[in-house]
């Protein structure tokens, strides 16, 4: 079936209890994502993005309010959700297929489907031929490209992205938000990007919300109203800029610019 709203938050916050009382983390938010929507997060540092994306993966509870995906509230680890880190965390003595493979295991997925579609996905995201090399033998990008493989390989309807590509070089950065693209247009997920680069919240995303400093509230969602597919020269154009100084001027106003 499927949800015009995939992802709807009502009036969800974040306290944390600590020693000295609780302290407010997230004020109470309200947004939602639709089914195939490429939805980005950008706001200064500590301002709660990271805690938002753990709350829709269910890895943290949420305080208050109500939040659901497919229409189901989030309660626990969410099985139709994929995560992708900063850092492709990968494990060193496994290649690139085992790599991938390990979401099959922890799973408990059919082996030889799993290793067929594993494969299908390492040549979407442009890996064919690395399947038996190791992490160590890749570059980020590349380790960035199998962590995402292994994010979807049990097929999830969401993809959680916390910073994916904030550890790689501005030109790798490029090719991957190109890749990114692709791959997000040919897997038709739903896709939630945590980004301190307001270029690329703008060049992705169907949306951007933009949050406010700690405890993090949503300032304003900005529709991006760019024909797709983008090809990186979007970046210069008129257009691209008025979206630039609009999110800017959120932190400018703050005296907080925390994004590249």
């Amino acid at each position: 079936m499927a949800h015009d709203k995939l992802i709807e938050a009502r009036g969800v916050s974040k306290i944390y209890q600590s020693k000295d009382g609780p302290v407010e983390s997230l004020k109470p938010l309200d947004f939602s994502i639709r089914e195939g929507e490429f939805v980005s997060v950008v706001g200064p540092s500590g301002c709660g993005k990271s805690t938002l994306l753990k709350m829709v993966a269910g890895l943290l509870p949420i305080s208050g309010g109500t939040l659901s995906l497919a229409g189901q509230p989030i309660k626990g680890p969410q099985k139709d959700v994929g995560i992708v880190f900063q850092s492709a965390v990968l494990l060193a003595w496994r290649s690139v297929e085992d790599n991938i493979l390990l979401q099959a295991e922890i799973r408990h997925l059919p082996k030889a489907a799993a290793r067929e579609r594993a494969r299908e996905l390492m040549k979407m995201a442009g890996l064919t031929g690395f399947e038996n090399k190791y992490p160590w033998q890749l570059s980020g990008g590349m380790q960035q490209r199998a962590s995402i493989c292994r994010a979807l390989l049990h097929d999830p309807s969401v993809l959680l992205m916390d910073e994916p590509f904030g550890a790689l070089d501005a030109m790798t950065r490029e090719k991957m938000n190109l890749e990114l693209q692709r791959i997000w247009s040919a897997s038709k997920k739903t896709v939630l990007l945590i980004t301190h680069s307001i270029p690329e919240a703008i060049f992705l995303s169907d949306r951007v919300i933009v949050m406010s400093e700690r405890p993090g509230s949503i300032a304003a969602i900005y529709d991006i109203d760019l024909p797709r597919p983008r090809p990186l020269d979007v970046m210069g154009t008129e257009r691209f800029a008025f979206y630039a100084r609009t999110l800017r001027a959120h932190f400018f106003a703050q005296g907080n610019l925390d994004a590249h």
